[in-house]
C-alpha cells in the first residue's frame, strides 16, 4: 500500500493538475494508494504516526517540499515495515535535488512504483526532534524569518531574504564540541548537513552524502561588510568551502552551545525556539526510494 501524505492548500490550478496526473501513474500501474491532505504544520508528523504504528506494511509517500518531507521523517515510528518515497511538489526541493531524486512529479513517482529502495542516514537532535537535510543556527535562522514574514512566493524569496541577511545580521558567539575537541567561535552560521543544499538551492553541504554516516559540519566565523560580496558570490557558486573564515567537518556527533539565553534553530526550514543544537547521524535506519531501474 502507498500512503500519499500530499499538501492540501498546494492543490489547486496547476498543482492540482500535477497531483491528478501523478496519481495517474498509480493507477495505470494498478498500485493501491490512500491519500491524506495536510493544512498545517504537523499534520504530516500525525499522519504519519499513525500510518507507521498500524501495525500494516508499504510507503509513506511525501508530495511536497522539504517541510512536509521534515514532518514525515518526525513520524516514522516502524522503519523495519515502511519505507519513503518522495515526490518534490514545493517551493524548496533542496533535500530532492541533493539525493538526485526526480524533479519532475511524473518521474519521482516512477521511481518509487519501478525503483528500488537505498538505506539512508538521518540526524537527530538530543531532543528527539530528527532532520533529514539540514539543521543549523544563525543567518540561516535570519533568513528563514525574514522569507516567511515577507508572505512572497517561490524560490526567489530566499534570494531576496539572504542578500538583506548578509547585510545586516550579527555575529553571534558559541562554542563547538565534537570527537573530543571544545572551540569557540564568532560566526555567522553553524549548520550540520546530511544533504547538500539548503535555502532554496545554495549547495552548503559540497561533500555531503546521505549514507556515508557522517555528519557534514559548516562554520562560517565573522565576516566583514566590506568582503561580504565576494562570499555571496562564491556561496552562490557552489564554493562555499573557498571563503574564509569556514570550517568543515566530517564527524559522527556534534554539539553546539549558544551564548544567547534565547535563540532559534531551524531544520529543513522549520524554525525550534531553545531547542539544544545536539546532532548524530542515525546510520542507514530509513529505507528511501532513489533507485530508478
Amino acid at each position: 500500500m502507498y500512503y500519499i501524505l500530499v499538501n492540501g492548500t498546494h492543490l489547486k490550478g496547476k498543482q492540482l493538475k500535477k497531483f491528478d496526473d501523478t496519481l495517474a501513474v498509480f493507477e495505470k500501474a494498478g498500485k493501491e494508494y490512500k491519500i491524506y491532505k495536510t493544512f498545517r504544520r504537523g499534520d504530516a508528523k500525525k499522519f504519519t504516526e499513525e500510518i507507521t504504528s498500524s501495525g500494516h506494511c508499504g510507503t509513506v509517500i511525501a508530495m511536497g517540499g522539504d517541510g512536509t518531507l521534515h514532518d514525515v521523517i518526525n513520524g516514522f515510528k516502524d522503519f523495519e515495515n515502511f519505507d519513503l518515497g518522495l515526490i518534490p511538489f514545493g517551493t524548496g526541493n533542496d533535500f530532492a535535488e541533493g539525493a538526485g531524486i526526480p524533479l519532475n512529479h511524473i518521474e519521482a513517482a516512477e521511481t518509487i512504483i519501478y525503483g528500488r529502495t537505498r538505506n539512508i542516514d538521518f540526524i537527530e537532535l538530543s531532543s528527539g526532534l530528527r532532520s533529514i537535510n539540514s539543521v543549523g543556527m544563525g543567518i540561516d535562522v535570519d533568513v528563514l524569518k525574514r522569507t516567511y514574514s515577507s508572505g512572497e512566493k517561490g524560490k526567489g524569496k530566499y534570494l531576496k531574504a539572504l542578500i538583506v541577511s548578509l547585510a545586516n545580521f550579527k555575529s553571534c558567539n558559541f562554542t563547538v564540541k565534537y570527537d573530543g575537541k571544545e572551540e569557540k567561535h564568532f560566526g555567522l552560521i553553524a549548520a550540520v548537513g546530511n544533504g547538500k543544499y539548503f535555502g532554496g538551492g545554495i549547495k552548503i553541504f559540497p561533500d555531503a552524502k546521505i549514507d556515508d554516516g557522517l555528519l557534514d559540519v559548516i562554520i562560517v566565523d565573522f565576516i566583514s561588510k566590506a568582503r561580504i560580496p565576494a562570499a555571496f558570490a562564491k556561496l552562490m557558486a557552489g564554493r562555499v568551502d573557498k571563503i574564509k573564515k569556514v570550517t568543515f567537518v566530517k564527524t559522527k556527533e556534534v554539539t553546539f552551545v549558544h551564548e544567547a539565553e534565547n535563540f532559534t534553530i531551524q531544520a529543513e526550514g522549520e524554525l525550534y525556539d531553545n531547542v539544544p543544537l545536539e546532532a548524530h547521524i542515525v546510520e542507514g535506519k530509513l529505507r528511501l526510494y532513489l533507485d530508478r531501474i
